[in-house]
């Protein structure tokens, strides 16, 4: 949530950020989705390769300062996304600079707590937790605060080397309130959690990898080239097999041992009425290649 702190410090030593090049995600021209063919104030969205739409946070002046206004065309062109038939996975990015340096505080520092509480302050901030297909994020630079929840909010976490995580909301006088405190606390355990929290100390990419908090460093290239790459792949699957998949990982967040593997072991019998389970199994026994029709 120091986003206003990050930027000041910033501001006369580092260059004015750059947003990561879509036209040089591909190729080839995908079919334009339909969020990507809409036009909005925070966020740009392209659709990099055929099956992935690439979401890019784009307020590059207060990097990428997380607010209101974002959120809402975020919920938005995820949820188009998401009815996308030709859509298999999702792609979430911002900045060199910042994936998204924090929560804006401007709009926030004034507020009292019977508006917050009445209007359920940031509770529209977690819709993207209920999107059902796949979300890669691809962090460059600053993660911190909102941006490490966002983040984690996102199925799977590739950071370049300069990435930079940390939940420094305890300098605010405030705790983090979009999931910092449980997302953090599952991903890396309760006392690495409870040294971020508490000291608001930020995490090195290398240090997320360690602790478990992202899926890999991307060293060679560029990290939103590896993030399509990945989407891309899981778009060529069967997306019911893929929305189940995530279905099963996610519930063991909420589910005790026994109760996860029974619900794994229903989404598993279920899939054998699908159409694409018949396709897959059979292309194996045939030695070819599957034809997924996402039936």
């Amino acid at each position: 949530m120091l986003a206003s702190t990050v930027r000041t410090a910033l501001r006369t030593s580092t260059p004015r950020a750059t947003l990561p090049s879509t036209r040089s995600l591909s190729t080839s021209l995908p079919r334009l989705s339909a969020a990507a063919a809409k036009e909005y104030q925070n966020i740009l969205v392209s659709s990099p390769a055929k099956g992935v739409t690439l979401i890019t946070l784009n307020r590059p002046k207060a990097l990428n300062a997380l607010n209101s206004a974002l959120f809402h065309e975020l919920n938005e062109a995820t949820e188009i996304a998401d009815n996308d038939p030709e859509v298999g996975a999702i792609v979430l990015t911002g900045s060199e600079k910042a994936f998204a340096a924090g929560a804006d505080i401007k709009e926030m520092k004034d507020k009292q707590y019977a508006d917050a509480y009445k209007t359920n302050f940031l509770g529209h901030w977690t819709k993207l937790t209920t999107v059902r297909k796949p979300i890669v994020a691809a962090v460059s630079g600053f993660a911190l605060g909102g941006g490490c929840e966002l983040a984690m909010m996102c199925d799977i976490i590739l950071a370049s080397p300069t990435a930079n995580f940390g939940q420094p909301e305890i300098n605010l006088g405030v705790i983090p309130g979009a999931g910092g405190t449980q997302r953090l606390t599952k991903a890396v355990g309760k006392s690495t959690a409870m040294e971020m929290v508490l000291t608001g100390r930020n995490f090195s990419a290398d240090d997320a990898e360690r602790r478990g908090l992202i899926s890999r460093v991307v060293r060679e290239g560029s990290v939103v080239d590896e993030a399509v790459k990945v989407a891309s792949t899981i778009a060529k699957k069967g997306q019911i097999a893929v929305q189940a998949a995530k279905e099963g990982v996610n519930a063991s967040f909420e589910l005790s041992l026994q109760e996860g593997t029974r619900f794994e072991r229903r989404l598993f019998q279920s899939l054998f009425a699908t159409k694409d389970q018949k396709e897959g199994m059979a292309a194996f026994a045939e030695k070819r290649k599957a034809s997924f029709t996402h039936e």
